[in-house]
């Protein structure tokens, strides 16, 4: 079965008004290339193979040849100067439109040296959301939770946990050898399935620097390689200069419940682990809708929290709270932040509730919500 994402289509449609190329970015088998291939009258190259790479060694003539057309030029990084053929088409050939596809963010590898400023939009694509809920098997929540959100992983009748360590295998020998030549694979690795193990917890650099037998600047350097190639999110604090508030220290989460689950050792889903991958799902959705730019958290020396807050430019703060039940939602945290930081919508998203509704808790405005009404709401 192919998930189709019309929600995604339309988001490449719109950016391709806008600027000629989309870098679509996102990890290993999230759907890229059934996304790219479902574009209408896409002529498809899979960069992977040899004679598309001889195809493009004169980038001129190969676009010469298709002067006018919508490109998709997937896994476009193992061309030798990838850059070089997106720069050409965008100052030269004014017709045509180009999705080029990768596993990290632009500027994150080597082999791009010239980051494309001004020609291109850059759309990540995330592990299943809601928008991604036109078929009937989504609505498993508990599939959703164990398996993750990769296509063909939700999709699996059954669970193999063998495919989340190869998946871990390729993506050290395809994402982290090519592009960022690390050494150290053990520690490189073991690191990351600390972070999936542990993850929304406190970033702490120098514990982990223990654990995988490196040094904390190497543990920082693969804590930015994760970030950017979608392996996690780190979610920094949120603070207005208030002594009370925390300033330094992230959350970092695994980009995908089925790879916690996996790091974790889960077989199923504990009634008292549903609130904890529940979060995982409104951020991947908040991910979703805003691209994962400035989605923080809020925490204050007494320990009150507010799960995610989104501040848009010259906008008052959103702040979002995740219970899986909304019968459950201890107002304290948000009170504690509008203390400090008084304007701005109070979203609590949940998974038992279809129609949204505003209520005042504790003197406070909050709307309760479901995933969806979330893309509106943010």
């Amino acid at each position: 079965m192919i998930i189709q994402r019309p929600w995604w289509q339309s988001r490449i449609k719109l950016l391709m008004q806008h600027r000629p190329i989309v870098w679509l970015t996102g990890v290993r088998r999230v759907g890229k290339t059934v996304l790219c291939q479902s574009l209408e009258n896409v002529k498809y190259f899979d960069c992977e193979l040899p004679s598309v790479r001889r195809e493009m060694e004169d980038p001129e003539l190969f676009l010469k040849a298709h002067d006018g057309m919508l490109l998709a030029l997937d896994e476009i990084h193992r061309l030798e100067d990838p850059a070089l053929l997106l720069k050409i088409a965008a100052d030269h050939f004014p017709r045509i439109r180009i999705i080029a596809t990768g596993s990290s963010t632009l500027g994150a590898s080597s082999k791009f040296r010239d980051t494309l400023a001004g020609r291109k939009s850059e759309l990540y694509l995330t592990p299943l959301c809601e928008a991604d809920s036109n078929f009937p098997q989504y609505n498993d929540r508990t599939r959703r939770f164990l398996n993750g959100g990769l296509p063909s992983f939700y999709l699996a009748d059954l669970r193999d946990e063998r495919d989340y360590s190869e998946w871990m295998e390729a993506f050290w020998a395809r994402d982290i050898l090519e592009l960022f030549r690390l050494e150290r694979r053990n520690s490189f690795l073991k690191f990351a399935e600390l972070i999936f193990a542990q993850s929304s917890g406190r970033f702490n650099a120098s514990s982990f620097a223990t654990s995988c037998g490196v040094s904390r600047t190497t543990i920082l350097n693969y804590l930015s390689i994760l970030e950017a190639t979608h392996l996690v999110y780190v979610v920094r604090p949120y603070h207005g200069g208030n002594a009370k508030e925390i300033v330094a220290t992230p959350c970092v989460y695994g980009f995908d419940t089925g790879f916690v689950a996996w790091a974790q050792g889960l077989h199923e889903i504990p009634p008292k682990e549903k609130g904890f991958m529940w979060e995982h799902l409104v951020l991947n959705e908040i991910a979703a809708v805003t691209q994962h730019k400035d989605i923080m958290h809020w925490r204050d020396k007494q320990g009150h929290e507010v799960d995610f807050v989104i501040e848009g430019e010259g906008k008052a703060p959103i702040a979002i709270g995740a219970k899986w039940n909304a019968d459950a939602f201890d107002p304290d945290g948000l009170q504690a932040f509008r203390k400090l930081h008084p304007n701005g919508v109070n979203l609590v998203v949940s998974a038992n509730v279809d129609n949204a509704y505003t209520r005042t808790v504790s003197g406070l405005e909050v709307s309760f919500c479901s995933l969806a009404y979330l893309r509106q709401g943010v």
